[in-house]
């Protein structure tokens, strides 16, 4: 009770906030804003817009605080300042903030137009396509039964309504298409919001709500570009049908192919070469620009270059999570309150003071809500689920929102709705998706986990904390000689997994000056790195293959260590190095390495083979002991040798070592650490379906314990953290398992 009483509290302290700020700026600006709303004044756009993102997020922060998405607050916050409440409590002011001058109206509806295309951008980045192709037949079933039930529903109450709610009465069948298109889409961002906000993301439930809404989008958007076209054509016939179709196909299958390997193409080079400040991100709005008008010019409207774009570019393998943070950050600061803002405006709630036009809406809800929880539920139960898990599925897909409000917007501006009718579904959206999450709560509570989700849930969350599964892209420094083949296998063993791209810095050996080679038929590194990769991801389960490894060639004019920090700045996960003379002349590191590893600033990995590792890199079989002691470096290199382990079944020998004490009670609680450790390792490797042996060693010197054990294994993998000081240190142990053992060694240093 005190906990709400305090919510409440600051929901009020919100919403009070923002009506003050719209009434300062209304009360000080008002009087000029009117005499210069005619023409179109930059200084009224401009508080239009401050009025629109306080008012939109003090209120949206309220409906969060209140278990709702906040972007409803943004939604009724245009209402509160449109005709619906300001303009009947304060037409004057409301008129002087928002005037009918068709100047300014551009202005702000040029705003409005460019922040659907940056929404939908945002929906497509947020569409998982291997989600969806990994939940498969269900996801499948209901995203059609969830489509064509509400779209039915929605066409037949077109051709019943009023000719009063129609733009012009000649067009009745283009509305209908147009309203069942708006009642058959679930809005992907609440859906996921409120699936993320029950813990459900990640459940098999879960993720087949989050696929059957990004389905529902995607059949949507295209049935809106179809629908939109038509309405450009002015009327419907079988010839204008045809051209929408076969345009919107052919866009299609040129994105999904060529396109999008063109996007990560150009957004992998920007990243690469550009210097200035946000450049990804440029280009990345080129790219959404490029495609709407591509749309656009075949006849299709540009929502659906907006929304294809965004699946492209969330699909690229380097879409960094800070990069999508700054675009995210970009769109739901300003274009997100604005956009909403403005579609509450252009609400008039006030109509539903008629008694005919306020039934309309109530059965408009009623429909909208049947025909879509019938058709999610029909499409569960036809996909193999079970009755509570149809149940819901069907609550969860009658969320709207945003999506609905977009539709609607494109809808009206398009004259493909009239007002009332725009503010009628309008309505409809806010309800639907206001009831939703409570529902949705409730269903999804009484879903039992099953123990393979169990499993599978347990795995995803452990790779959430580790080091692997956050690898975004390798650099491999390496030559032509073994240690540099080597070194390209491990690359090609872990990044085959995930299909992680592996940039190649190709280096020549003379004497001992190691510096960027030039390019030729065969780089160094680049064959071996390529095909292993290939030959591990085919080792994988097909619903978790990726489609492809990238491998890239960089050549430099400049020394090794320069040209390692160049590409240092462009983001790497994992440096892999790989030298002909790793080792100095007193067994140590040579001083290149030296320089190498000073030049770059995040995890490296140093390699150095020895043994039939020297004879046959590239084949030789692997047998790794991996010494750990609880730290995060000890695990990340176990991560690291599980990880290739997985793509050739190589044997893991997870090594403790450790110091006895005479005292009883101290010795046992050390046990149970070591215990723990080598637990946490074990547990790691089962969850990727791998075994892994453990020793102890005990009262024994740990650089001696480690080279003892490796007469038994042919890799040692080992986790460590750089020293500082001007030459490379990892500490006396790691020291000496690098001069002494007989074996291959790689160190992977944080």
């Amino acid at each position: 009770m005190i906990a709400f009483t305090t919510l409440s509290i600051r929901a009020r302290r919100c919403a009070g906030l923002g009506l003050f700020v719209t009434a300062l700026v209304l009360l000080g600006c008002g009087p000029a804003f009117a005499a210069d709303g005619a023409k179109g004044s930059e200084s009224l756009f401009l508080a239009e817009l401050v009025v629109l993102m306080a008012a939109g997020r003090l209120l949206g922060e309220v409906m969060a605080r209140f278990g709702q998405p906040a972007i409803m607050g943004q939604l009724l916050a245009g209402v509160i300042l449109g005709p619906s409440v300001l303009g009947a409590l304060w037409p004057h002011g409301q008129h002087a903030l928002f005037p009918d001058a068709p100047a300014q109206k551009s202005m702000l509806d040029g705003i409005s137009q460019f922040g659907i295309l940056l929404l939908l951008l945002l929906t497509g980045m947020e569409t998982d396509l291997k989600l969806v192709r990994k939940v498969g037949t269900a996801a499948v079933s209901v995203a059609l039964a969830g489509v064509a039930v509400p779209f039915a529903c929605g066409v037949a109450l077109g051709e019943f309504l009023p000719e009063s709610l129609l733009p012009q009465a000649n067009q009745r069948l283009l509305t209908a298409l147009f309203l069942g298109t708006a009642l058959s889409i679930s809005s992907i961002k609440i859906v996921a919001a409120i699936v993320r906000d029950m813990n459900f993301s990640r459940r098999d439930l879960g993720q087949v709500i989050i696929s059957s809404a990004i389905l529902e989008d995607t059949i949507g958007w295209i049935i809106i570009a179809v629908t939109l076209s038509l309405a450009q054509a002015g009327h419907i016939d079988l010839k204008s049908a045809a051209r929408s179709v076969a345009g919107t196909a052919a866009f299609l299958a040129f994105s999904l192919t060529l396109g999008r390997r063109a996007v990560i193409l150009l957004i992998r080079w920007s990243n690469d070469h550009f210097a200035s400040e946000f450049a990804v991100i440029t280009v990345i709005l080129v790219i959404m620009g490029a495609m709407a008008l591509t749309t656009e010019a075949i006849g299709v409207n540009t929502v659906l270059g907006a929304f294809v774009a965004g699946v492209l570019i969330g699909e690229s393998p380097i879409l960094t999570d800070h990069i999508d943070e700054q675009l995210r950050g970009l769109i739901a600061a300003f274009f997100m309150p604005v956009f909403f803002g403005l579609a509450g405006l252009a609400t008039d709630m006030s109509i539903l003071a008629n008694h005919e036009l306020l039934l309309l809406a109530l059965g408009l809800i009623a429909i909208a809500s049947i025909g879509k929880f019938a058709g999610a539920f029909v499409g569960g139960k036809i996909g193999g689920l079970g009755w509570r898990e149809a149940f819901a599925l069907g609550c969860g897909m009658n969320a709207r929102g945003s999506t609905e409000v977009i539709v609607a917007t494109i809808g009206l501006s398009m004259g493909a709705i009239s007002q009332n009718l725009f503010s009628m579904i309008v309505a409809m959206a806010i309800t639907t998706t206001m009831a939703m999450p409570p529902m949705l709560r409730w269903a999804l509570a009484r879903v039992p986990m099953r123990k393979a989700e169990r499993e599978r849930l347990e795995r995803e969350e452990m790779e959430a904390k580790g080091f692997v599964p956050k690898l975004e892209r390798l650099l491999l420094a390496v030559d032509h000689s073994p240690n540099g083949k080597f070194a390209a296998r491990l690359a090609g063993l872990v990044a085959g997994q995930r299909g992680i791209p592996i940039t190649v810095l190709s280096l020549v050996s003379q004497g001992d000056k190691t510096k960027p080679g030039k390019r030729r038929a065969k780089s160094a590194g680049e064959d071996t790195a390529k095909e292993t990769a290939d030959d591990t991801k085919k080792s994988q389960p097909k619903e978790e293959r990726p489609d492809t490894v990238d491998v890239t060639v960089r050549t430099h004019d400049v020394p090794t260590h320069e040209a390692i920090a160049e590409e240092a700045e462009r983001g790497y996960g994992l440096l892999l190095v790989g030298l002909e003379k790793m080792r100095g002349r007193d067994g140590g590191f040579h001083p290149e390495v030296d320089r190498v590893a000073a030049a770059f600033d995040g995890p490296i990995a140093i390699v150095a083979a020895a043994g039939e590792h020297l004879d046959d890199p590239e084949d030789s079989a692997l047998d790794m002991l991996v010494p750990v002691n609880g730290t995060e470096a000890s695990r990340r290199a176990a991560e690291i040798a599980i990880e290739v382990a997985r793509g050739v079944a190589a044997k893991i020998t997870a090594l403790y070592v450790a110091t006895r004490t005479g005292r009883r009670g101290r010795g046992k609680r050390l046990r149970r650490e070591e215990q723990a450790i080598l637990d946490d390792v074990v547990e790691l490797a089962r969850q990727y379906g791998r075994k892994i042996a453990t020793a102890v060693r005990a009262d024994v010197a740990p650089d001696e314990a480690v080279i003892a054990a490796a007469k038994r294994h042919n890799l040692i993998l080992m986790g460590v953290s750089r020293r500082p000081g001007a030459q490379l240190f990892f500490g006396e142990t790691a020291t000496g398992v690098f001069r002494e053992a007989p074996i291959s060694v790689v160190l992977v240093a944080s």
